[in-house]
């Protein structure tokens, strides 16, 4: 049993997190924020106080951190007696946190693949060039470290394992379907860091197909689908980090992330791109100011956390799943519906921000009782998809299904002995 959780990070996601977390005090126990700007996380800490929303009496602190500097996250390891992290900051923290849990001994989890600011869409799969190079260190030590645990990565993982484990004999094809069918009323923004958002759409375009890696540009690839509750949309084929160990662990030949955007957005897109202003590399303007054009673009834009209280209408994720049961042809559906105003009611956030935070609280509330302190490092589809689809129903993202059955909600009754059985993966 492991108790007292340290979010590193102040943004949506964090702020989600830490919300979370305070409702679930009485499993996780001391709840810790810690960000550079400590301001950002005594806010959190207000807001949390202000709505009331510790379960039960405890320490929920703010601290200021460069998590870039792996002594000085020991150290505040060390302090707040953590014996989980979550880096719920940016993706270029991963590495350095993941160093420090494991110098510590302590449990770690992320919500999305770590990124070197410098590079965009490396050669796949993306886990092998950075994370999974860690993997034996972990085994050797017995640290727990949980991989892309946010909704994609992380839920539509577990989706897979889910689908692997008890609905089908075999599987042709996982299609992940990512729709915002909210509107937030600005001309422009991103649902989150503006400069990790963009970094995923100007490089190449990696999907799984024919048990091969496929190379396409943004917006080169679409399909338009009836959705549960939001309807029609077309989706676009987007390179995602859950492509990156899916294919490695489920041995499914077609695996593919579909993500909707509206013609504005791909409209002011291409123009900034095409611009150059969604570079990574630096220039010098003629004044001699050397700037990086990607980061001006994110300064100018509004930051992701000011659209909650205007954001409307709801979120779908979902993984469509195709493949063969007792001979027959068999599709399944497994997805969530969030809702924008719902989620800012409960955290004073938007769904985006929502779908990314809970599952992260969620895995560690399992690392926290045990089901999914595994002492190595593994990825969601990796792990009993039962246990955590049940409890992320319970603490705000239910799960539903759509088969030959009809469309209802995930029962995790229904699957008896399967709950705690670890998914049928291959090791990448």
């Amino acid at each position: 049993m492991k108790k007292n959780l340290l979010i590193i990070g102040a943004g949506g996601v964090a702020q989600v997190a830490a919300y979370k977390a305070a409702m679930h005090n009485d499993v996780l126990g001391d709840i810790h924020i810690a960000s550079r700007t400590v301001s950002k996380c005594e806010a959190l800490v207000a807001g949390i106080l202000e709505k009331k929303a510790l379960k039960r009496p405890g320490i929920l602190a703010a601290h200021q951190l460069d998590a870039m500097d792996v002594e000085a996250t020991k150290a505040l390891i060390r302090q707040t007696k953590s014996q989980i992290v979550l880096n719920a900051g940016s993706a270029f923290l991963n590495m350095s946190v993941l160093s420090a849990c494991i110098d510590m001994g302590v449990a770690y989890i992320d919500t999305a693949i770590h990124e070197d600011p410098k590079k965009i869409c490396e050669t796949p799969p993306w886990y092998g060039n950075y994370e999974w190079k860690r993997r034996e260190d972990c085994e050797r030590k017995g640290v727990t470290a949980i991989l892309g645990a946010g909704f994609d990565p992380g839920v539509v993982n577990a989706y897979a394992a889910l689908a692997a484990n008890a609905y089908f004999d075999r599987i042709d094809s996982i299609d992940i379907i990512d729709v915002n069918a909210g509107s937030h009323g600005r001309y422009f923004a991103t649902n989150f860091d503006p400069e990790i958002n963009f970094r995923e759409f100007t490089g190449t375009v990696w999907s799984w197909q024919q048990s091969q890696w496929t190379a396409n540009k943004m917006f080169e690839v679409k399909r338009t689908d009836d959705l549960p509750v939001v309807g029609e949309h077309t989706t676009y084929l987007t390179g995602h980090d859950e492509i990156h160990s899916l294919s490695a662990n489920l041995g499914v030949p077609d695996i593919r992330f579909w993500m909707g955007f509206g013609e504005h957005y791909i409209n002011v897109f291409t123009v900034l791109n095409k611009l150059g202003l969604l570079s990574e590399q630096p220039v010098t303007t003629a004044e001699g100011l050397e700037v990086v054009p990607l980061k001006v673009v994110k300064a100018v834009l509004p930051d992701p956390m000011s659209l909650a209280p205007d954001y409307s209408g709801k979120t779908f994720i979902g993984d469509l799943i195709k493949g063969e049961r007792d001979g027959i042809e068999t599709e399944l559906l497994v997805y969530n519906i969030s809702d924008h105003e719902d989620a800012f009611a409960e955290t004073n956030s938007q769904a985006i921000s929502y779908t990314a935070g809970v599952p992260a609280i969620a895995a560690a509330m399992l690392i926290a009782k045990g089901d999914w302190d595994c002492h190595r490092m593994a990825n969601i589809e990796e792990l009993p998809p039962v246990p955590f689809l049940d409890l992320l129903g319970r603490i705000g993202l239910p799960t539903r299904i759509r088969d030959e059955k009809g469309d209802r909600a995930f029962d995790p009754a229904e699957f008896g002995e399967t709950r705690q059985t670890r998914p049928k993966v291959r090791q990448a």
